[in-house]
């Protein structure tokens, strides 16, 4: 009677210790999840600080916005350049196109003739004196002589009034006959404007 009841309880026990050894398989210790738990937490955190700080990387707070920055500068520099060039390429064809024009303006001379003039000059000697002057006109375009020989009596009309006030003394010297050149001129291109003329010319001058 003593080994059955030794032996029922040795099975007994074994069977306890197969169930609670069951029971752990199926209900892990508290410790386990605890520590998994933990390692979860701080693989998020991980994730959680490198994301914040890649945003802060490119937001430029922990130096990307230096390399921001002169990416920034390096555009600006780089469209800068270009507004120079187109600004010069603008100008070097403006000043082409003017000096295109001023070739065309400055092209074969053109002159008309408006005779001589003969006129007395001013003075209070007993004697009169004259002037007999020959003006050339030198014209920025031929096809304006037509018109100019139009306007050739009004021409004249407006030289012989000038010369009338002129003194023997008005006429000396190279001075005297700049001051002529550029007195005429003036009234010459007061009538005939808008056609240019170059400037008068002197075939010839005669006082008496």
């Amino acid at each position: 009677m003593a080994e059955e009841e030794a032996d029922k309880a040795a099975k007994e026990g074994e069977e306890g210790q197969t169930e609670g050894e069951g029971e752990e398989g199926l209900n892990p210790p508290k410790k386990k999840l605890g520590k998994k738990m933990m390692i979860l937490i701080a693989v998020v955190a991980v994730l959680v600080l490198a994301g914040g700080g890649a945003g802060l990387y490119f937001s430029g707070v922990l130096g990307g916005g230096h390399e921001a920055t002169a990416e920034g500068e390096t555009g600006e520099a780089a469209a800068s350049g270009h507004g120079e060039k187109a600004k010069a390429d603008a100008h070097g064809e403006k000043k082409a196109e003017g000096d295109s024009a001023h070739n065309e303006d400055e092209g074969a001379p053109t002159f008309f003739s408006l005779g001589d003039i003969l006129v007395n000059l001013s003075g209070d000697g007993k004697r009169p004196n004259f002037l007999k002057i020959r003006v050339v006109l030198e014209l920025a375009d031929q096809k304006d002589s037509t018109e100019i020989e139009a306007l050739k009596p009004r021409i004249i009309d407006q030289f012989q009034v000038y010369l009338r006030e002129l003194r023997v003394e008005d006429l000396r010297g190279s001075a005297g006959l700049y001051r002529l050149r550029e007195e005429l001129l003036l009234r010459v291109t007061e009538v005939v404007q808008p056609i240019r003329v170059r400037d008068v010319l002197f075939q010839e001058m005669l006082v008496q």
